[in-house]
């Protein structure tokens, strides 16, 4: 699906198990391997890795900012177009914090467990903030 306009771009954020959200943005942040990116209508065509435990934030042409725990994944920006294609994603509203606060606190926790914990905690946190 093509932008609507100039100013606004076409917007998927889909994990391996199910589509959370599709719609025209006006603007996308992510969390890559190579940092914190910022996409807006007409942004250079490119090609990111997402990190485990990070973040996605969308910014929706009507409605309230989407703000998304994202674990691992690519996106890619084409002309008028955003795809977020994560290994697994879900809504900070959906986010279980005291669950994700006990894996943080567990000495036996798994590296990517405590990376995926500190990305579920930081999306509630952004939402909180807001």
């Amino acid at each position: 699906m093509a932008a609507e306009s100039t100013k606004d771009m076409s917007v998927d954020l889909v994990a391996v198990e199910r589509r959370l959200w599709s719609g025209q943005a006006t603007f996308v942040s992510a969390q890559t391997t190579e940092g914190q990116i910022g996409i807006m209508p007409g942004h250079e065509p490119l090609l990111g890795q997402l990190v485990e435990g990070g973040i996605v934030n969308i910014v929706p042409v009507e409605g309230e900012r989407i703000v998304a725990a994202v674990h691992g994944g690519f996106f890619s920006v084409t002309a008028g177009t955003v795809r977020i294609l994560a290994e697994s994603a879900e809504f900070a509203g959906e986010v279980d914090v005291d669950e994700a606060r006990k894996v943080l606190a567990d000495s036996a926790a798994s590296d990517e467990e405590l990376r995926v914990a500190q990305g579920r905690v930081r999306a509630v946190e952004q939402v909180a903030s807001a």
